[in-house]
């Protein structure tokens, strides 16, 4: 079944989510007297287009974190889990671990992408500017929320560097997830709920695979451009 897509692509979609990022700053702003710092944090690859025109609006530091799908053994297409290069782990519904073997199958799973998500971290972390988390607003940023798995538990590692607050941001996800997604960070920022919710590719009208290539380029522009005007 296919659904009408509601952006044109990851950057259109960034473009859109940076402006209600940017009001959201604003209005806490004036409610505190307290200016938020803001870091980006996107999940690579898919997350990095959408999390870069952020990132420019804020001129704010944009990095990435790594989180990674732990998938069945029997079916590589299920998650099962996920987890991210600092070692935290999240694990779904213990349903789908009815398989011989269990333990091993399972340690064998979670070791298979933890080497997934290093490797994809140590190709794109030189790109990537220093950053300090601690008393910071963390902006958590992927192209859209299908499970939530990647980004509960992206959301975790970064609660470890002690910010003032994760905010999880993404254009589309389900709106029977909302209430899930809320218990892993301060704040949730969804610009469509769409219903029904087969697939985050089906809301964008080009959703093509993100190389490393390009999400390098992303990192690389925001350490050396100005910050994005989006007024128009």
């Amino acid at each position: 079944m296919s659904q009408t897509p509601l952006f044109a692509d990851r950057t259109h979609a960034g473009e859109l989510l940076a402006r209600v990022i940017q009001d959201v700053l604003t209005q806490q702003t004036i409610a505190s007297g307290i200016k938020p710092v803001p870091i980006v944090y996107a999940l690579p690859r898919g997350g990095i287009p959408v999390a870069a025109p952020i990132a420019r609006l804020l001129d704010c530091p944009l990095t990435i974190v790594v989180a990674k799908k732990i998938s069945h053994p029997e079916n590589p297409e299920l998650a099962i889990g996920a987890v991210t290069t600092y070692g935290n782990v999240l694990w779904t519904d213990q349903k789908l671990f009815r398989f011989k073997d269990d333990t091993k199958l399972r340690e064998v799973a979670l070791n298979k992408a933890i080497i997934q998500a290093k490797s994809l971290e140590a190709q794109l972390i030189t790109a990537c500017p220093q950053v300090n988390a601690e008393n910071a607003t963390a902006i958590l940023v992927d192209d859209g929320i299908a499970t939530g798995m990647t980004i509960a538990v992206a959301a975790t590692a970064i609660k470890a560097l002690s910010p003032a607050a994760v905010w999880l941001c993404t254009p589309v996800a389900p709106q029977r997830l909302l209430p899930w997604l809320e218990q892993w960070g301060d704040r949730t920022i969804v610009l469509e709920t769409p219903e029904p919710f087969w697939s985050v590719s089906n809301f964008y009208a080009e959703f093509p695979q993100v190389d490393t290539s390009e999400v390098l380029r992303y990192l690389q522009q925001q350490n050396t451009m100005g910050p994005m005007d989006l007024s128009e």
